[in-house]
């Protein structure tokens, strides 16, 4: 008969280091990422005079899965918090390092980026009856009527803070299943260790999100929206149950380290199928054939997935060390994720109009972000009464004021 022992973790640490550092890397990924934004075609809050549509295959190198690796990099270290305390206590927590810092950028952090957007939108389109006169009171009283042929800004908003309101959403989901199901993290580790196994590891992910990318993103797309973002909603949720089920899984650690050249070789070529299928058919001209779509969305799935398995493989395999630098930017992110787009959008705006050459004016744009990132951590984190507002209410107050060592 097969076995029905639970699976052991008792080689586990508390803490997985690689997947820090890889939280750490996607976030600084993300903030390069919407650099790129200001400069690439698509539709942003601010926009460069000077759009670069080369930009799209590279913007396209980390598109397809690096939210999805966040929200599996948050439900791992919820799986952690999880089983040190009770259900109440992690609900609690949870609410306590992320509520304040989302209300805080919603009526604080977010504002400049809607300005900037509606002052973009009255100097691009002359004569629109569009004003900006008492912008936050309007802002935050949803009471600015800022239209445009295209839509509404509809204020207040959270903008990139999306991230963490869709991840309280998901902790409260889970202390609802915790409550029914104490074990849900040890059965879910044998459940995931049973699928993932052999070709399973790659092919039963690829179809679940091929098969979410057809059905879907077609009828809904995404939105961000909170209500009616159900395939976001799908990837995500799911890429935390994942995390949650296999941070502890010294199985499923070995399998990655395993996987990862493969993967890797698989996620590459994924990736350059599905930019050059972007880039050809980038604003639906031509339109590209029905089978051909359909192909593309698994090609996706392999892209997000492969990528996926390859960074966690790399990660355990190399990034198993703290110290004091991996401190120091695990408690950075938080501060870093509330506070950079407002910088790119303010900076991007305000160098837009100095006519600089666009390579010096993105990499002073890329510098400014993070120095004002590590400007504003730096502050916060010194200041008790503030260090909530940016995520940093369990540190220490004698670690908040120390200058960080890097060994």
């Amino acid at each position: 008969m097969p076995s029905t022992a639970m699976p052991s973790t008792a080689s586990i640490p508390d803490r997985r280091y690689d997947l820090d550092w890889i939280r750490v890397g996607a976030f600084f990924l993300l903030i390069l990422y919407h650099v790129g934004m200001f400069y690439v075609p698509w539709e942003w809050h601010v926009k460069s005079p000077h759009p670069v549509e080369v930009l799209e295959p590279l913007m396209m190198l980390t598109n397809p899965w690096r939210l999805t690796l966040l929200f599996l990099v948050s439900g791992a270290a919820t799986r952690f918090m999880a089983d040190k305390t009770t259900v109440g206590k992690l609900t609690g927590a949870r609410a306590a390092r992320l509520l304040p810092p989302l209300l805080f950028a919603v009526f604080v952090i977010v504002p400049p980026q809607s300005y900037y957007q509606v002052v973009e939108y009255i100097a691009g389109h002359p004569g629109t009856s569009l004003t900006v006169d008492n912008f936050w009171l309007r802002y935050v009283t949803a009471s600015g009527h800022w239209c445009s042929p295209a839509g509404c800004l509809i204020t207040p908003t959270y903008n990139h803070m999306w991230f963490v309101a869709y991840l309280f959403i998901y902790t409260l989901v889970l202390a609802a299943l915790l409550l029914a199901w104490r074990r849900l993290g040890e059965h879910l580790q044998a459940g995931v260790e049973r699928a993932l196994k052999g070709v399973g590891l790659v092919v039963w992910p690829v179809l679940f999100l091929g098969l979410l990318r057809g059905t879907l993103y077609v009828r809904y797309g995404e939105t961000h929206a909170l209500v009616g973002d159900y395939y976001v909603h799908a990837v995500s949720f799911s890429a935390f149950l994942l995390g949650f089920g296999l941070a502890k899984s010294d199985v499923l650690r070995e399998r990655l380290i395993a996987a990862r050249w493969p993967a890797l070789v698989v996620a590459i070529g994924a990736y350059a199928g599905w930019a050059a299928f972007a880039w050809i058919y980038r604003g639906d001209t031509p339109i590209p054939p029905t089978g051909l779509k359909l192909v593309m969305r698994f090609v996706h799935a392999a892209d997000t997935w492969c990528a996926i398995v390859a960074i966690l493989g790399f990660g355990a395999k190399h990034l198993n060390r703290g110290g004091p630098a991996l401190r120091y930017l695990t408690l950075g992110v938080f501060p870093f994720y509330l506070i950079h787009q407002t910088l790119i959008v303010v900076a991007a705006h305000h160098l837009a109009k100095l006519g600089l050459p666009q390579p010096l004016e993105a990499a002073i744009l890329i510098v400014l972000t993070f120095a004002g990132c590590f400007a504003t951590y730096e502050i916060v984190r010194r200041i008790p009464g503030v260090r909530v507002l940016f995520g940093l209410k369990g540190q220490p107050p004698v670690e908040a004021s120390r200058p960080p060592a890097f060994a």
